[in-house]
């Protein structure tokens, strides 16, 4: 081996440092983050990362393949277990990604679709005009009751009205449960592909705990490190193959299936080579999921969430549709005289991580916000259980009805510290990554 000079870069881990005891130390509330086990992190800085593996198992564009095929092909059929299908693509990068596949499969520019409005607790891939979703297609949307929840009869009225190819259900701001039976039904009646987006819930469905969208939606995607606690990444996934109905053919003049136009999608259509020392680190996680303790720390999950929000409310806390059925939830701040962003900047400083989030029918812009979006999995995780929610509430309301004070705020991030000892995270690490 040609010996190059190496020397550790003290700048580059001495962040890195930094970044673990800002872990270790605070309180992570983000829906969308949680930490995944010692063994995915392991796998994930392993040695696939020095392999190109372009294609899919059996059929890549590069030699040298035949561990990594074994690798790619394992995380597929965990994957397969864990939510009962049939066919599942591990490549995509992101969740992002995932949905831009699933939109070069079924819709070509300029055609129109429905979804959850960003505004009503929707995600940016699902039509935002700032996102290549609405930059490329006509995005429709539906919204939320005053009450917080789906307005379906708006969603049917509008899938009625504008005969959308695809109807997305799924959100990044939502507490309640979805009812994909209904949206399938209205899709059958105009003839529109029924797509779930479960980045959120995936866990809690995984454990069979929510709603199963597979029963009833043509495709789901979803990331892997929300509440499936793997590493970052995204999946695709169908239940049942099926031919597609806009006859598209292949080469020799047979209907491609669902699966085979996905695939395409995902590459050539928006990635090169696939993260294999990802995909490694998806089998870790996703083989974690096959275990019998996961759905125990699911149904901790919605405890935990469900706990956090009556304690939030018997503090006077407006939350959107008054509760959660999942792993999150959203706070409209304004009887508490609070932007959003005041107070996401505010908790930051005593090391309570959350983010500021539009609520429905909000009165301020994205970048301020009349609410924040709570969430339960990475405090799960660490170990906590209902009874430190209401702690966690108590530091939390201290330091929002303080807002202005210093020394509140400095008390409570020394309170913060010392609760979170009670929490390791990453023990096996040591002083440093």
């Amino acid at each position: 081996m040609v010996e190059i000079e190496t020397r550790k870069d003290t700048q580059v881990f001495d962040l890195l440092h930094k970044e673990l005891e800002r872990q270790r130390q605070g309180i992570e509330l983000i829906a969308s983050e949680n930490f995944t086990s010692l063994q995915v992190l392991q796998a994930m800085g392993t040695c696939p990362t020095n392999k190109y593996a372009e294609g899919y198992p059996g059929k890549r564009y590069y030699g040298g393949c035949e561990v990594v095929d074994e690798i790619e092909t394992l995380a597929i059929e965990r994957l397969k277990k864990v939510f009962n299908c049939t066919w599942a693509n591990v490549q995509p990068h992101s969740g992002a990604s995932a949905n831009g596949a699933v939109f070069l499969a079924v819709m070509k520019p300029g055609e129109k679709f429905l979804g959850l409005d960003l505004s009503m607790g929707g995600h940016l891939t699902h039509g935002s005009p700032a996102n290549f979703s609405g930059k490329t297609y006509q995005a429709v949307h539906y919204g939320v009751t005053k009450n917080g929840y789906v307005d379906y009869e708006q969603l049917e009225s509008k899938a009625r009205a504008e005969k959308p190819k695809m109807i997305i259900c799924g959100a990044s701001a939502y507490s309640r449960e979805w009812d994909y039976e209904r949206i399938r039904a209205i899709g059958d009646e105009i003839g529109a592909i029924v797509f779930a987006d479960i980045a959120h819930p995936a866990g809690l469905i995984a454990s069979g705990l929510l709603n199963d969208p597979f029963d009833h939606c043509h495709i789901v995607s979803s990331t892997t490190h929300k509440t499936l606690r793997g590493p970052r990444g995204g999946i695709i996934m169908l239940r049942h193959d099926f031919e597609n109905p806009w006859g598209i053919k292949d080469p020799k003049g047979n209907l491609r299936t669902m699966s085979q136009l996905l695939d395409l999608a995902v590459f050539p259509g928006l990635q090169g080579g696939p993260l294999e020392h990802v995909i490694a680190a998806k089998a870790v996680s996703f083989g974690e999921i096959l275990a019998e303790d996961f759905r125990a720390y699911s149904k901790q999950i919605i405890s935990n969430a469900q706990a956090m929000a009556r304690s939030f409310v018997n503090r006077g806390y407006n939350l959107i549709s008054d509760g959660t059925d999942n792993h999150l939830m959203l706070i409209d701040l304004r009887n508490k005289n609070l932007t959003g962003k005041k107070a996401q900047e505010t908790l930051d400083k005593a090391h309570i991580t959350l983010n500021k989030n539009a609520v429905p029918f909000d009165d301020k812009s994205p970048f301020v916000t009349s609410g924040i979006r709570i969430g339960v999995p990475a405090v799960t995780t660490r170990g906590m259980k209902e009874d430190h929610m209401e702690t966690v509430v108590e530091m939390i309301d201290k330091i929002l009805m303080n807002a202005d004070d210093e020394n509140t705020i400095i008390s409570v991030r020394a309170d913060v510290k010392e609760f979170m000892k009670q929490f390791p995270l990453y023990p096996e690490l040591g002083p440093l990554i």
